[in-house]
């Protein structure tokens, strides 16, 4: 696979109505280091202001990348994607397939054990596998084509399917939410919703649940039991060489304090600054800025299809007619240099899938077109609950633009203001609004998610089994049954189109832009990787 994106390099921001509001706050040296750190002058310690707080620790009931950052210090995959988006072994010694592509079989590397000592086994990936893939779109469609997953001995395990599917080691591989993490068995059988309430993996961090603090601090520890791969780190995969004792997280949700605590020397590595306080911190010469992330994100509006008025797919419609990407992309990044002017793709810009199929209707925003599909629909009037996590500037952004966007053509509209980690437990309430449900969310996801009909779970159509939203679309399904059994790049291609006609014309989301987001980190810190998601081994601190 081939992944042709622009690199791009940061320069200074420019100054946008949401930027205008944070820099009008005061700057206040690193307040919330009120809490020392506890690590003793021997240790190596990195130090990291997080995109968002860590309020959910289970990575397989949450989608949200806070808590899957979180996964990967803790827990290790069977397989894992490569810088080159190949997919490599990683718990996983040696796999076979059977002559007729139906059966797969997996063993594991010898020796790898849980932070609490027991040994990982055949029973630990099945059960793991298992309840993942009744979260996770991609497993969910893996286990479509599946009949079982079977343990053969402690190490050894198969995978058989009812029929050939191309996307077995790219479904175990996947790169980001939901990852196939491996558990401890008696953790993997708790129900797939219900939340884990113990963090055991067999990563090379350990999580010291003693020190973790909610709306402050989480803190890991180098598990000293883990034995890296011998390639090198790459992506996902190869050696991940924990090269640090101590990673803490520090939660601090202004960006303007952020920023000083960087610049104070207080943390080392800030994970997403508002591009508009870039030029702050390139004043220092001793601040790295990157894109490490090449590939970019695409930001994105979701709707709940399980109440009006977004049950209706002309409210659905009003509400693309309704918005436009650059005011997006304005509003959550100011610079140009930083999205790109307009991308229709479902699958990503610059991505083997991109089409520009049925985007006409998100090219331009129309307002009289937008009120007069929202007079087709059943629309009485009722208030529109927007959910805003105002600490995460990229949601909160889209938050604010969609809200004046349905005002401006008549939609009764409030915004709900509260933190990510609250926004990331509350959509998955089903409820009605007013009943503590929801009608829009915003956030974004990862390019590396987005790249085909499988990996992009948001334009899943299978109803109660769905992303939050729960949309139920038979045709989307179908759909994207055919991409999985398509042979050839030309085939799929052709479902891809569409495909992506279907998806315009039902609105499972408003793409809102794509962007790329910046990182900044201190010259004490070296090794940090080029890759989707923020990977803390292989990095040291001076």
């Amino acid at each position: 696979m081939t992944y042709s994106l622009r690199s791009r390099t940061p320069s200074s921001g420019l100054r946008t109505m949401l930027g205008a509001s944070l820099l009008a706050v005061p700057l206040v040296a690193a307040a919330t280091l009120a809490t020392p750190a506890v690590a003793d002058d021997e240790e190596s310690v990195l130090r990291i202001v997080p995109h968002a707080d860590l309020r959910n620790i289970d990575p397989i009931w949450t989608t949200a990348y806070i808590t899957r950052n979180h996964g990967y210090l803790v827990w290790d995959t069977l397989f894992a994607l490569d810088e080159n988006l190949e997919v490599q072994p990683q718990m996983v010694d040696t796999h076979e397939v059977s002559d007729d592509g139906l059966v797969y079989t997996f063993t594991l590397r010898e020796g790898m054990t849980f932070h609490d000592g027991a040994p990982v086994t055949a029973d630990d990936a099945v059960a793991s596998l298992e309840r993942w893939a009744a979260r996770d779109g991609m497993g969910q469609k893996l286990m479509d084509f599946t009949d079982s997953i079977e343990s053969v001995d402690d190490l050894t395990f198969t995978l058989t399917l009812s029929e050939p599917y191309g996307l077995v080691l790219e479904s175990l591989g996947k790169i980001s939410s939901n990852v196939p993490f491996i558990m401890p068995q008696r953790l993997a059988e708790t129900d797939p919703n219900t939340q884990i309430e113990e963090v055991i993996g067999s990563g090379p961090f350990r999580f010291v649940e003693e020190e973790w603090q909610p709306g402050n601090r989480v803190v890991y520890e180098r598990f000293e039991d883990y034995v890296p791969r011998d390639e090198p780190a790459s992506y996902a995969a190869g050696g991940k060489v924990a090269n640090v004792d101590r990673v803490e997280w520090h939660y601090i949700p202004d960006a303007s304090t952020a920023t000083q605590a960087l610049l104070a020397g207080e943390v080392d590595y800030y994970e997403e600054p508002p591009v508009d306080l870039l030029p702050m911190l390139e004043q220092d010469s001793g601040i790295n800025i990157e894109l490490i992330d090449p590939l970019g994100s695409q930001g994105v509006i979701r709707p709940n299809f399980l109440h009006p008025p977004f049950d209706d797919v002309y409210a659905r419609r009003a509400l693309m007619m309704a918005v436009q990407q650059s005011d997006y992309m304005y509003a959550i990044l100011g610079n140009p240099e930083y999205f790109e002017e307009f991308c229709g793709a479902y699958f990503m810009c610059g991505g083997p899938y991109e089409t520009d199929v049925g985007s006409e209707p998100l090219e331009e925003k129309n307002l009289d077109e937008a009120r007069a599909l929202l007079e087709q629909s059943d629309y009485d009037g009722r208030e529109v609950l927007i959910l805003d996590p105002t600490d995460t500037p990229v949601a909160h952004g889209q938050a604010l633009v969609t809200a004046q966007a349905l005002r401006e053509i008549g939609m009764n509209v409030r915004l709900v203001a509260m933190d990510w980690a609250t926004m990331t437990s509350r959509r998955a309430v089903r409820e009605a609004p007013e009943e503590g449900g929801w009608n829009i969310f915003p956030t974004w996801w990862l390019a590396v998610d987005q790249l085909n009909p499988i990996s992009n779970i948001s334009v899943s159509g299978s109803g109660d089994d769905a992303w939050f939203g729960w949309p139920e679309n038979e045709t989307i399904e179908q759909l994207r049954d055919d991409f999985a059994r398509a042979e050839g790049f030309d085939a799929q291609m052709a479902v891809v189109e569409e495909l992506q006609q279907e998806l315009y014309d039902f609105v499972p989301y408003i793409p809102t832009g794509q962007y790329y987001q910046p990182t900044a980190y201190r010259d004490n810190v070296t090794g940090v990787m080029n890759t989707p998601v923020p990977f803390f081994w292989n990095i040291e601190v001076e």
